[in-house]
């Protein structure tokens, strides 16, 4: 027994020496990768700004900081009445009898924020045959996945039938290119939208997004008229007669963000709808705000120059979700995602309006500057990134905080593309000079989120030439 017990101890002490001596090697060979005091400078300014800026525009909601420079908690009043049940998480269900409340307190990671949304700015968000013809065998493990029972496609065994129930929603090379559109006004469906008649403010934006089927008339003097995109969930899909109807213009580009379906496809034809209608191709958000607002956000964000918010609102002391045209809606989470809103505006991605806040011109105070969120960004990627590739030990003590990005901690925005393929020939076209700034700054590449793979990277494009 003795002997047994010396021989463990001698393992263990040499297992430790071990770790040690590859951790001191390893600090030498990537020395140059560890946060200097100037990064760690930036990262606590992020926090400090951010904290800030929740206090003085949260309307009642406050930031404390976390376990690390990345962490933040964003507080409700305690005087707040959640009414929304998250359910049994075992079951995966809904249901107010055997769920907890929602809470008053949301955790969230800054730097990974700040990350995921840098990459959504410089990414296109509609599906194309370019990005599956270039993803290494995406017909056979991805494309088929964005057809509705795909599985009887056995992994898009027959191409051609794949691509032809893809084709009326698969446009060749991305429609739409980053800060294409100036100014964008995202419209959600709270009945707060009924305090305020924001109708005319919102149609003097250049392009204005909406969701499902949210209704246009009789209430434009709440809701605006214009209507450039629509984002749909699965239920708004399988309704495009119904949707098209929405707009007396009938030009509303309609964007999907599930599946292509028999139905759809049958309407398309049969009716006909001429509207454009595309599937989105969206990053990954971890355990972000869910739901067709944030996915409207993304779309937003990746094609505008500044994006604001109307009808989003939960403020503290709510007392129901409503929609602006029809009952209560039940089974949403109304604070997270307000939580997760605020957070966004205090990194300055969006501006939100609602009837506490009708002052269009209304300054938000203490947002972080943009060199303060890009030495943040890069400094949090730097935090003891190497020993995410090279220790799994290590890994597990500061998965907090480390970013396990292609490209992390560098100022080049192509130092993310983990895929390089070529470009397929795009047609000239005029657009805006920021919108050709930006192109000149990304050498004409263009960006495609890898789903559910913020780590991975993104696939890019770059010119033939």
């Amino acid at each position: 027994m003795r002997l047994l017990q010396f021989g463990l101890l001698v393992s263990l002490a040499s297992g430790l020496a071990a770790i040690f001596v590859y951790l001191t090697g390893v600090t030498h060979l990537h020395e140059s990768y560890w946060p200097s005091n100037e990064d760690l400078e930036a990262l606590r300014s992020l926090q400090s700004d951010f904290q800030k800026c929740v206090r003085a525009n949260g309307l009642g909601l406050q930031a404390a900081s976390g376990k690390d420079y990345c962490q933040v908690k964003i507080n409700f009043p305690s005087d707040t009445i959640p009414k929304w049940f998250l359910g049994n998480l075992e079951c995966k269900q809904r249901d107010p009898k055997t769920g907890e409340l929602e809470g008053l307190s949301f955790d969230f990671n800054l730097c990974e924020t700040v990350a995921t949304w840098e990459q959504v700015r410089n990414s296109t968000t509609i599906l194309t045959k370019e990005f599956i013809d270039a993803l290494p065998n995406g017909w056979e493990e991805y494309a088929w996945h964005r057809i509705n029972k795909g599985i009887l496609l056995n992994h898009c065994e027959n191409k051609s039938l794949c691509m032809e129930k893809l084709s009326l929603v698969l446009p060749q090379t991305p429609p739409y290119l980053p800060r294409q559109f100036g100014r964008c006004a995202v419209i959600g469906n709270s009945g707060d939208l009924l305090k305020t008649r924001f109708g005319k403010e919102i149609d003097g934006y250049d392009a204005v997004i909406r969701e499902n089927g949210a209704p246009i008339q009789i209430y434009s003097d709440y809701v605006g008229k214009k209507s450039t995109f629509r984002l749909l969930n699965r239920g708004s899909a399988k309704a495009l007669d119904k949707v098209v109807e929405l707009d007396e213009t009938r030009r509303e580009v309609l964007i999907i963000k599930t599946t292509i379906h028999d139905i759809m496809k049958k309407m398309i034809l049969d009716i006909p709808i001429k509207n454009p209608i595309y599937l989105m191709l969206g990053a990954s958000f971890g355990s972000a705000a869910k739901g067709t607002g944030l996915k409207a956000l993304e779309f937003a964000l990746s094609i505008c120059e500044s994006v604001d918010m109307y009808g989003f609102t939960v403020d503290p002391g709510y007392k129901e979700w409503t929609r602006y045209f029809s009952e209560s809606r039940q089974g949403h989470t109304p604070l997270h995602g307000r939580a997760y809103y605020q957070m966004m505006e205090c990194l300055g991605l969006i501006k939100i309006h609602s009837p506490m806040r009708a002052d269009p011109n209304r300054v938000i105070k203490w947002v972080p500057s943009h060199g303060t969120i890009r030495a943040a960004r890069i400094a949090s990627e730097k935090l003891l990134s190497f020993m995410w590739q090279e220790s799994s030990i290590c890994c597990k003590c500061y998965n907090s905080t480390v970013l396990r990005r292609v490209g992390g901690a560098s100022g080049d925005p192509l130092a993310s593309c983990s895929i390089v393929k070529k470009q397929v020939e795009r047609e000239p076209t005029n657009i805006r000079k920021v919108a050709a700034d930006h192109k000149k700054f990304v050498k004409g590449t263009t960006m495609y989120p890898l789903e559910h793979s913020l780590g991975q990277g993104v696939l890019c494009t770059v010119p033939a030439n």
